[in-house]
Parts: structure tokens; C-alpha cells; sequence
């Protein structure tokens, strides 16, 4: 019995331990006071609205009445975490995916050239990287326009896109896709060059101690030394695609898509809808980083980088 009472403060501190050392405790700890924060500034960007429809309805009403009416308006400034669920709710799980009310079709319209933009742009990435790593003429030439491609705001470009792609035939998913490349393109560029560069000049130079060719240089050193830098861009990249692919939805005035979602409810002030729409969208991308992260994980332990 004392034996057991001495070993489960041991047992609760390890696991303690085991919850600070991990991801678990801080990311609960940062979600709490995030709500609690947005909570907060629900009530106080509501309380005027909610004050002048109280004082237009010559209602008597307390300090309770306030901030219950201000966490149920039907159209806040900043509507409440429970709102957006509520919401979400409805438009995900109670609403048929055929439906253009369901935001899973809107998500599936968005994703579908998110991954298109983001297959093309990753392509292009490396082959502009591979290129200017082995050929110095594109290091000094190329390098400096990649680098200065991404100072043209996406919000100008977007629509000279469109109307471009829309002049020559190409409507619909494709523009939307292209600019998800534009956006997407240069962190894997920047990410492979590092990685392509980052072997120690010793293992270049044993390479060619051993006649290796340039291809074999490339694909058994080069190549896996970037596999992490590869990831670490593709994370980013996979995230601002989706921003490319919703920027895209914007100036065409779409049908479906998160963007479309997001103008409707700009246009009719039903702002629990853009909020809902919005942290839709934040859930893609974290499930596609995830997705990415978990492809790191498979294949850098293929390779022997990770256990």
C-alpha cells in the first residue's frame, strides 16, 4: 500500500512531463486563451449594436442581457466561436455535399485547384531550382526575377490573369490554378536551391574522386540532402496555394468555391458565413500540411534521416 501511494505521484508527474514536453498541453493552453480572447472582443465589438436595437425596442435590459444578446446576434461584427460552429454545423454535416449551400462542395471547387496549382507549381519549382544550381548563366539571370515575381501584390495580378486566360479560352479551374502557381512556385524554388547546395564541399569533392557523372552527383547526393529543405517549402507552399486558389475565386465572380462563399456573404452582411468560410479554409490547409508533414515522415525514414 505505501508502495503504491509513493509511486502514483511519480506516475502523475511523468505524465505531466510527458504532456509540457509535448505538443498536446501548449497547443490546449493557446486554443483556450484564444477563445476566451475572442470571446471577449465579440462582446465589445457587439455591445453599441446590441445597445442602440435595445434602446429602439424600449427594453429594459441588464449587464446579463447584454452580453447574452451580444453573443447571439444574427449579424455581429465578430460573431462567437459557438456561432461560427453552429454554422459550420449546419453547412457541413446537415446539408447535402450535392448542395451549393454545403461548404464540402465549396471546400472540393477550392481544393481541386489548390492540388492543381500546387502539383504544377512544385514541379516548376524544382526544375528552376535544379537549372540554377548546375547552370551559373540562370543563377545570375533567373534568380533575381524569381525573387522579384513575388513583389507584384496577388491582388493586382489576379484579375489580369483571369481576363487573360479568359481572352485565349481557359476559364473556370485553370486561371485559379495558375495562380496558385504563381504563389506557390517560389518557396520551392528557394527551398530546393538551398537543399541542392546544402552537401559539404567534401562530399562533392569524394564524389568526383569516384568519377561520379553529373546525374549520379545529382541523384545520390544532391537530391536527398534536400529532401528536408524539399518538405519545409512544400509545407508552405501546399498553404499559400489555397490562399491562390481563393484569391483566384474573387475577381471571377464564382459560382462555388470558399471565395465565392466569401463574397456572398460580404454582399448580403451575413458575416457568420464569411467567418465560417474562413476557418473552413484554415482547416484544409492544416489537414494538407499535415498531409505533407506525414509524407516527410514516410519518406525521410525511407532514407534513413529519421527514425
Amino acid at each position: 500500500m505505501t508502495t503504491d501511494v509513493l509511486s502514483a505521484p511519480a506516475g502523475s508527474s511523468g505524465l505531466w512531463a510527458r504532456l509540457v514536453a509535448g505538443r498536446a498541453l501548449p497547443i490546449a493552453v493557446v486554443s483556450a486563451v484564444v477563445i476566451v480572447l475572442w470571446y471577449l472582443g465579440a462582446i465589445w465589438l457587439n455591445t453599441p449594436l446590441q445597445i442602440d436595437a435595445f434602446e429602439r425596442q424600449g427594453v429594459a435590459w441588464s449587464r446579463a442581457d447584454l452580453v447574452r444578446a451580444t453573443l447571439a446576434q444574427e449579424r455581429p461584427l465578430l460573431p462567437a466561436p459557438h456561432q461560427i460552429l453552429a454554422e459550420m454545423k449546419k453547412t457541413i454535416i446537415d446539408t447535402r455535399i450535392t448542395s451549393k449551400r454545403s461548404l464540402v462542395h465549396h471546400s472540393w471547387v477550392t481544393l481541386s485547384s489548390t492540388l492543381l496549382g500546387f502539383a504544377i507549381g512544385t514541379a516548376l519549382g524544382v526544375l528552376l531550382a535544379t537549372g540554377i544550381v548546375h547552370l551559373r548563366t540562370l543563377d545570375k539571370s533567373l534568380m533575381p526575377w524569381v525573387i522579384s515575381s513575388q513583389t507584384i501584390p496577388i491582388l493586382a495580378i489576379a484579375p489580369m490573369i483571369v481576363v487573360v486566360l479568359g481572352a485565349i479560352g481557359l476559364k473556370g479551374l485553370v486561371p485559379k490554378a495558375i495562380i496558385s502557381t504563381y504563389l506557390c512556385f517560389f518557396p520551392v524554388t528557394i527551398g530546393m536551391v538551398k537543399g541542392l547546395r546544402s552537401p559539404d564541399p567534401l562530399q562533392l569533392d569524394l564524389m568526383r574522386t569516384y568519377c561520379a557523372s553529373g546525374w549520379q552527383t545529382f541523384w545520390k547526393l544532391r537530391w536527398p540532402s534536400s529532401m528536408p529543405f524539399l518538405f519545409a517549402s512544400l509545407k508552405v507552399a501546399i498553404a499559400i496555394s489555397l490562399v491562390g486558389a481563393i484569391v483566384g475565386e474573387l475577381p471571377t465572380g464564382a459560382q462555388a468555391g470558399l471565395g465565392a462563399r466569401l463574397l456572398a456573404g460580404s454582399y448580403y452582411g451575413q458575416t457568420i458565413q464569411i467567418w465560417s468560410a474562413l476557418i473552413t479554409a484554415a482547416i484544409l490547409a492544416a489537414c494538407m500540411v499535415a498531409l505533407v508533414g506525414v509524407g516527410e515522415r514516410l519518406v525521410l525514414r525511407r532514407m534513413g534521416l529519421r527514425r
